[in-house]
């Protein structure tokens, strides 16, 4: 009987679509960068260096470590649910239906405003380059040609999306290259170890402040688990690109924010005075230390890799939602695929982002706005990661005897860490999550009800 099959099975056999499995190790990586992207500390780096005091790769570094949990327990559960969805179904494993879709939920503020974040960012670059066009076309412009990659598939958007990872690395190089040639010649506008300690008053409650904003920089790694279903080589695949694609990121994160933060000619005490000059200090370093060109260079890259940073967000938007509509959590029709490609949800995903995109494009203070909210509903549903592991392996006991160090105490602590960035964050953003956890909170009870039985 159908009541007997997996959830899964019983969704495909009503309509539910399968997913096309053409990525290899290389593609997920691809796919986790590019969603990161490489030169992401840019546009917060004058924020993040006057907000911890000139510590800014300090900041990076603790970013990295935080995250780092939140990787580990993302590999260890996507060995035991190698499906799409990600921390939804991970969820759904070790705490049950009813925290499952939560996570899920919540996940779906992050994925959903993402993208959204990333084509604002190449809609204002495409304008400084071009201010005869208007930031809002660009912006849509932008939404309508990666849609359209995506559509193609995975493996085409995989492709093109190499090219352009490529295109930013090449970039990040000539920026560290024409960096170090600086200090070399000039020596170093702060002390040599300021980027670690602070260029004034060291204060750990400052680093973890600027932590809550460092972690949207690495929004993204999780998107690669996003795409289980659609792996060559099975979910150990996975689990290492989740794993190497995090720590390549903080890497990068670290080196170019610890140059740029030697190159910075005024003081993070200056920055934190004037608000104004937060924006553009990352751009003003280069162009005082090295020269307009590269501020050029960099903002072309910039431009072109949010546009395809909001690919990749996109991409898992879809998958995320193709997940919940085939466990019967959303609407029924965005778990159709064709060809392997869950065109409508990908569509949906990609109508949601377009609005919330243009919407800020045409605001000025459009940005705030979505960068206020858009990492609360990621670290909540990561609180919710940890947990299930947690679940699973020492609750439910469902891969035997558990590890105690790898499957309870690494999750421990990673979901305190998450804790005490969430409680740093904005409070306007912390209201914006709570908000949003009521909504779905309601929804899930709408559903419960319908069904006549509790969530399990």
């Amino acid at each position: 009987m159908t009541g007997t099959l997996p959830a899964r099975e019983q969704a495909a056999q009503q309509g539910g679509g399968e997913l096309r499995r053409a990525l290899g190790f290389r593609d997920l990586v691809v796919y986790g960068l590019l969603f990161i992207a490489p030169m992401a500390p840019v546009g917060v780096f004058g924020a993040l260096d006057a907000r911890s005091h000139g510590a800014v790769a300090l900041v990076y570094v603790a970013a990295t470590v935080a995250m780092a949990f939140t990787a580990f327990s993302y590999a260890q559960m996507v060995r035991v649910v190698p499906q799409a969805g990600s921390v939804f179904a991970y969820a759904r494993k070790g705490l049950g239906e009813g925290p499952g879709f939560v996570a899920g939920w919540m996940a779906m503020l992050d994925y959903l405003l993402i993208p959204a974040v990333a084509y604002l960012f190449a809609g204002i670059a495409l304008e400084a380059l071009v201010p005869s066009v208007g930031r809002w076309v660009w912006t849509a412009l932008a939404v309508g040609v990666t849609t359209l990659l995506n559509l193609w598939g995975v493996r085409a958007a995989a492709r093109v999306g190499f090219a352009v990872l490529a295109l930013e690395i090449v970039v990040l190089l000539v920026f560290v290259v024409s960096a170090v040639v600086v200090l070399v010649r000039d020596g170093a506008q702060r002390g040599w170890l300021s980027p670690l300690t602070g260029d004034g008053t060291f204060s750990a409650a400052a680093v973890l402040g600027a932590v809550s904003v460092a972690v949207l920089s690495y929004l993204g790694f999780d998107a690669i688990a996003a795409f289980a279903e659609e792996v060559t080589g099975g979910s150990v695949r996975v689990a290492r690109a989740v794993l190497f694609c995090l720590a390549l990121a903080g890497v990068l994160f670290v080196a170019q924010t610890y140059l740029v933060a030697l190159l910075q000619p005024v003081s993070s005490a200056e920055l934190a005075a004037e608000p104004a000059r937060q924006g553009s200090a990352f751009y003003d370093a280069v162009d005082v230390s090295v020269g307009g060109w590269l501020h050029d260079l960099v903002a072309v890259s910039k431009a072109v890799g949010a546009a395809f940073a909001a690919l990749a967000g996109q991409a898992a938007a879809g998958r995320l939602l193709f997940a919940m509509a085939r466990d019967r959590r959303l609407p029924r029709v965005l778990a159709r695929a064709e060809a392997g490609v869950p065109r409508v949800a990908l569509l949906v995903a990609a109508g949601v982002t377009l609005v919330a995109a243009v919407w800020a494009a045409r605001r000025a203070d459009g940005m705030d706005h979505l960068v206020s909210v858009v990492d609360i509903g990621a670290l909540t549903a990561f609180v919710l990661l940890h947990a299930s592991v947690v679940g699973w392996f020492a609750v439910r006991r469902g891969g035997g005897e558990p590890r105690w160090l790898r499957h309870v105490v690494v999750p421990v602590a990673g979901a305190a860490v998450l804790v005490a960035v969430i409680v740093s964050a904005a409070g306007s953003a912390r209201a914006v999550g709570v908000v949003w956890l009521a909504v779905g909170l309601v929804v899930l009870t709408v559903q419960r009800a319908r069904r006549g039985r509790g969530p399990g």
